[in-house]
């Protein structure tokens, strides 16, 4: 690890600070003797950022993050094997690795963020023919100039990032996605009211943003022209990948339902139109 000297300088807002929480969940989880998920640039990024991570990733929510990354890295792999030329649109990207972890060699990518998120990103990632970074708000619409310019089809995933939104923000960001691209894929996770108390006081201790939009039933989402195609949980992954995982891992998930798949976390796999 370099010296204080080194690190590299963070300056981000509240919601944009909550990307950290991914971030050492991921390097976390890489460090065990027998991870789940393998993600080294995590760990190489989180050593390059000055910033206590510790407050970013303990107990069951580092478990869960790690498990919620697996699902989308997972949908992700299945798009791309379907469609080896497709694109992916990480909506909210934060420092997310995703693209290290699912490229085929043929994918096109678009990483999309806020400017001072995107700003520091650039810091450890690079644009090249096949990915490119955005910086832009996903309430916008310019940035659908962008996607409209790779080729299709196409599979948006926003990780972590929709519950930071208003109810009126999130849904009209939906509805515009699957107004303007149908047919593609949205993968995005949701969480009910009776999680926002105890959210809220752990987000207090950490000064970092509240969330927001509440969804307790994610097929009424399909209102907004969206169908929904498959769902998971963080103990209830889909058939594929949990027949991948150690087989402690998958004895211990019925017992583990019961605390984490019921919290109200739902991840969902939508097609527009």
């Amino acid at each position: 690890m370099g010296g204080m000297a080194d690190r590299v300088r963070v300056d981000l807002g509240d919601v944009q600070r909550t990307l950290f929480f991914p971030l050492a969940a991921r390097a976390r989880e890489t460090r065990k003797k027998r991870p789940l998920l393998r993600d080294p640039k995590a760990v190489e990024v989180m050593e390059s950022v000055g910033l206590d991570m510790a407050p970013f990733a303990q107990g069951w929510a580092s478990f869960v993050v790690t498990v919620r990354t697996m699902v989308f890295d997972w949908w992700v792999r299945e798009f791309l094997a379907r469609h080896p030329s497709g694109t992916v649109i990480e909506l909210g990207t934060g420092l997310n690795t995703r693209f290290e972890r699912t490229d085929n060699g043929t994918a096109h990518w678009i990483d999309l963020d806020l400017p001072d998120t995107i700003g520091l990103r650039r810091r450890f990632f690079a644009d090249t023919d096949r990915r490119q970074m955005v910086a832009a708000s996903l309430l916008d619409e310019d940035w659908m100039t962008a996607v409209g310019q790779c080729p299709e089809p196409y599979f948006f995933v926003c990780d972590g990032v929709l519950v930071y939104l208003t109810e009126e923000q999130a849904t009209g960001a939906l509805a515009r996605i699957a107004g303007r691209f149908p047919g593609a894929m949205l993968a995005f996770d949701t969480y009910t009211r009776v999680t926002f108390a105890q959210e809220h006081r752990m987000a207090a201790k950490r000064n970092v943003a509240l969330w927001q939009w509440a969804c307790d039933d994610p097929r009424s989402l399909e209102r907004l022209g969206l169908t929904l195609v498959e769902s998971a949980a963080v103990t209830r992954p889909p058939a594929g990948l949990r027949a991948r995982l150690p087989a402690g891992y998958r004895c211990l998930l019925p017992l583990a339902d019961p605390v984490f798949g019921r919290r109200g976390l739902a991840l969902s796999l939508f097609r527009a139109g």
